[in-house]
């Protein structure tokens, strides 16, 4: 597959003040491209957008707020002229048992992660097609198989996934590319944060190999820059998500069948279990709004 220079390019990422979202910026910048970065932590975007090695701004926004996520589009328009690539990658996590879950974070984890993509594609399809452009959703091993204790995040990432899949066939002969980047266990302040949760840590460890592991952001965000370039339908951060694919038929039963032993194996544990928004962008989210 033909790549496409990202020299002179305008990349818009969101989640972009830590993580996936600012390597992705920084190194999405180091190929070339000017960067909008999207988020809602306005001091760590301003340090970021001082650490591109080319020109980039900034803007403060909630991905599910139709009105702000509109006038960031239009503002990165003028700002820079155009808009060739969206990488929609704002994302927040929530773990423990669904029947003691925290009804607000749960809802909010499907707010951000599905309803924030489309708010967000809503938002930038129209320059995307001026440029005929390129919409790379970030989704996750989650959209893939089911886990338990995952219950809004495993909704969520399948949910953006099929969405993706489905807007890619509407907006294919507008000359629009749409793909979908899937991601493991990654180094991220989110992972590390869910990690904090010793039952939701040792569960994952209990996973079989090669998902029990959490992998070096670096060299997943170098995949997501190159399928960026190459305009890919399917992102894979990882090597063995590809063959992850053709296992998905199986995937429900084994989960349910090894699950089920595992969770009877916890049972005394789970009253531990935190069912907040984990990690450093999850506190960031449930601050919004406050001054």
């Amino acid at each position: 597959m033909s790549k496409v220079s990202l020299e002179g390019q305008v990349v818009v990422v969101t989640g972009a003040a830590r993580g996936v979202g600012e390597l992705l910026a920084r190194k999405l910048s180091a190929r070339g491209a000017r960067v909008a970065l999207v988020g809602l932590e306005e001091a760590e975007l301003k340090q970021v957008a001082g650490r591109l090695h080319t020109e980039g701004d900034h803007w403060y926004a909630d991905v599910t707020d139709h009105e702000a996520m509109a006038r960031v589009a239009g503002e990165v328009k003028e700002r820079f002229g155009k808009v060739d690539a969206v990488v929609a990658n704002a994302g927040v996590a929530s773990g423990g048992p669904f029947l003691s879950s925290d009804p607000d974070a749960w809802r909010r984890v499907i707010e951000v992660n599905l309803i924030g993509s489309a708010v967000t594609a809503r938002a930038f399809l129209p320059v995307l097609m001026e440029s005929r452009g390129y919409l790379l959703q970030i989704a996750s091993l989650a959209a893939l198989t089911p886990a338990p204790m995952m219950t809004a995040y495993c909704a969520s990432k399948s949910g953006v996934e099929a969405y993706a899949h489905a807007l890619r066939a509407e907006v294919g002969y507008k000359g629009v590319k749409v793909g979908v980047g899937y991601l493991s266990w990654t180094d991220t302040d989110m992972v590390r944060g869910a990690d904090q949760d010793d039952v939701m840590r040792e569960l994952r460890s209990r996973l079989p190999w090669p998902s029990n592991k959490t992998y070096p952001l670096g060299p997943a965000v170098d995949r997501l820059v190159a399928g960026i370039e190459r305009r890919s339908a399917h992102v894979y951060a990882q090597w063995w998500l590809r063959g992850m694919q053709g296992l998905r038929p199986y995937l429900p039963g084994v989960i349910a069948a090894v699950g089920q032993r595992e969770m009877r194996r916890f049972e005394p544990r789970l009253g531990e279990v935190s069912t907040g928004l984990v990690g450093a962008g999850g506190t960031a989210d449930s601050r919004r709004g406050r001054s």
